[in-house]
């Protein structure tokens, strides 16, 4: 069996390791180049993303996954300003599953350890056709072409392949916008320590802003020379311990105590990004095919969308696993797939009027 997988996010990649543990032959077109785009720099992984990364990954690779995680996470504090300074001033279970962070693009360049003779970057796919003998026929804009078994579309909330395999499916703006970055835990006076591992929830006047910190479990320089040597050096060269934090975009620079301001003012520029917001409306069952999807790319969870995608990309490296060793039909099993990944897709939030 072969497997072309187009988008070489943390799914894609989740997807591409797996199968290749399986001896499954894949391939993964991706349209950026081998630094990506900024697509934050955390993420909180829970028990769905933890699980897929232990099942997809090589021992060694999900071992450096979990040694450079932040502290467990359980619940949201509130932060307010209290007589001048900043205090906790509350706190509640997580509405979001217990996790740790990790730096996403770490996490990223540990995925792609190991994929090097896989992954082609600057490949932007353009089109597919399925073929009279049940293959899929894939076209890059480059003129490339390849052709496999199945044809995975991870290519995030702009997917190529779903516009063109489920055109039904529609993007929906929520019109929010929101400011993302991070900033050296050492610009951060005093709030690390006062919020611990916990994502704090800071509310002044009529602004919220998200904080976070993450304090490296182990330094990630001393756990790839320990864990994972084959891991490019540059990923973890200038890492150090951090603070992410996010606020809603405005046009105005916002009224923030000097602590906050500082954190914003001293945030990593490569770092910094405008997240858009958006929906994808739940799409009703289409027949399985060779074709597919994960993640972002069929289902948006603002959040924890990396986890749905590494959980999807889990799901179906077992379905194609079952296909590959003859113990099902190949579309049986991707409908399989499909099915229980509607059923866990995440009920879209409307925007507040």
């Amino acid at each position: 069996m072969k497997v072309i997988v187009i988008g070489a996010g943390l799914g894609g990649l989740t997807l591409a390791q797996g199968l290749r543990q399986a001896g499954i032959d894949v391939a993964v077109y991706e349209r950026d180049g081998a630094e990506g785009r900024m697509q934050g720099v955390s993420l909180h992984v829970d028990d769905r993303g933890a699980s897929a990364l232990r099942g997809c990954l090589p021992p060694a690779h999900a071992a450096m996954v979990e040694a450079t995680m932040g502290g467990l996470r359980e619940q949201t504090l509130s932060v307010s300003e209290v007589d001048g300074a900043l205090a906790v001033v509350g706190a509640q279970p997580s509405a979001a599953r217990p996790g740790r962070q990790t730096h996403r693009p770490l996490l990223r360049a540990v995925l792609l350890t190991g994929l090097a003779d896989a992954v082609h970057f600057g490949a932007e796919f353009t089109r597919f056709e399925q073929q009279t003998d049940g293959t899929v026929k894939v076209w890059c804009a480059d003129g490339r072409t390849d052709t496999a078994d199945v044809l995975v579309g991870a290519d995030g909330i702009g997917s190529a392949v779903r516009r063109q395999y489920l055109p039904q499916a529609r993007v929906v703006d929520s019109g929010q916008r929101m400011l993302m970055g991070a900033t050296a835990l050492r610009f951060a006076a005093g709030l690390p320590d006062l919020i611990g591992s916990n994502p704090a929830v800071a509310r002044v006047g009529d602004l919220t802003m998200v904080l976070a910190a993450l304090r490296f479990t182990s330094p990630p320089i001393v756990a790839r020379q320990r864990l994972l040597p084959a891991l490019h050096h540059d990923a973890v060269a200038s890492l150090e311990d951090y603070l992410m934090w996010a606020l809603p975009a405005t046009r105005e620079q916002p009224d923030l105590p000097p602590v906050l301001r500082r954190i914003v003012d001293e945030a990593w520029p490569e770092m910094t990004s405008t997240l858009r917001i958006g929906t994808i409306p739940p799409v009703p069952a289409w027949p399985a095919s060779p074709v597919t999807v994960l993640g972002d790319a069929i289902h948006l969870a603002r959040g924890f969308g990396g986890n749905l995608a590494m959980q999807d990309a889990h799901r179906l490296r077992e379905a194609l696993i079952e296909a590959d060793r003859g113990r099902v039909d190949l579309v049986e099993a991707i409908g399989a797939y499909e099915d229980t990944m509607r059923a866990s897709a995440p009920v879209p939030v409307k925007a507040s009027a």
